[in-house]
């Protein structure tokens, strides 16, 4: 894709998150929960493929999602709706999402091969359009399965077992939530301490979020002060991953800090791939925590 084109791609999914959060309206957590919108919880999917789809995908087809009211988080290309007997309703309008990815252009192989160097990589980025399965006709119906939202008693068990699995230093007491790097432990108030009892896991997630940022683990940088850049980034990047983990358990997720939006606004003006790059470590940093879901399942723990 020519630059120019990549660029455009940036600063239109940049300025539509920009707007939603001008507006008050966080697109990682609103509005779920709301009466009149019955979109399921869970992370976006191929549904022909399985595959969960990441990065600013996510938020893309979450606000698709929710905006027009879809009963459900699996997404088709055309030719993916025909595969499997159903087809795209006349005049179904598409959502776009983006794909990354690297190659090696001939010239650069050539070039390396003579000269004995290592060949280039340069990066693309593709956009394709999806419909939700809603969008569609004749469609198995495993497609339209959403997940049910949990109640907000406590305890949920398959969360606290993924907190376990996990392994992390996980310390409860206090009155302040936080991840300390130079440590490599969690702290959390006791779940009773929290006005609403389901925000425990939120914030639990969240500062999972920041423990995956470890040298040890997904090796994020923790520099920076509080309302610097570089913090103002590892925040969205903990609030992102807290919002898709709680996702894919269904636990409604929510803005555990409100009052950065003023500073995630600043870094989205003057970066139009701040989000790319936040979200696709969100992604990573949930993938991370949510791998241990087969250790909690078998009663386990990680090592």
């Amino acid at each position: 894709m020519p630059q120019t084109n990549r660029q455009t791609v940036y600063a239109s999914v940049t300025k539509r998150i920009i707007t939603e959060l001008e507006q008050g309206r966080v697109p990682w957590v609103q509005p779920w929960g709301t009466p009149d919108v019955d979109t399921p919880l869970g992370l976006p999917r191929n549904g022909s493929t399985s595959k969960a789809y990441s990065g600013i995908n996510i938020l893309i087809l979450w606000g698709a999602a929710i905006e027009n009211g879809r009963r459900t988080q699996n997404w088709l290309t055309f030719k993916q709706a025909l595969s499997l007997g159903g087809c795209v309703r006349k005049g179904e309008k598409g959502t776009t999402v983006v794909y990354a990815d690297r190659f090696v252009p001939k010239k650069e192989r050539v070039k390396a091969a003579e000269n004995g160097d290592d060949p280039q990589a340069v990066a693309f980025l593709k956009r394709y359009t999806v419909f939700n399965a809603d969008q569609c006709d004749g469609l198995p119906e495993n497609l339209f399965v959403g997940a049910s939202p949990l109640s907000e008693r406590d305890p949920i068990p398959h969360a606290e077992a993924l907190i376990e699995a996990t392994g992390a230093d996980f310390r409860i007491g206090g009155d302040k939530a936080f991840y300390v790097p130079s440590q490599d432990y969690v702290q959390v108030p006791p779940q009773p301490a929290f006005r609403a009892q389901i925000d425990y896991y939120r914030t639990c997630f969240h500062e999972l979020g920041h423990w995956t940022g470890h040298e040890t683990r997904l090796a994020r940088s923790f520099k920076g002060r509080f309302g610097s850049r570089p913090y103002a980034r590892e925040e969205l990047v903990a609030e992102m991953t807290s919002a898709f983990v709680c996702a894919s358990l269904a636990i409604v997720p929510t803005v555990r800090h409100s009052d950065y939006i003023a500073t995630w606004l600043d870094l989205l003006r003057e970066d139009d791939r701040a989000i790319f790059h936040a979200a696709s470590l969100a992604s990573g940093a949930a993938d991370f925590i949510l791998a241990f879901q087969d250790e909690s399942d078998s009663g386990g723990m990680a090592a």
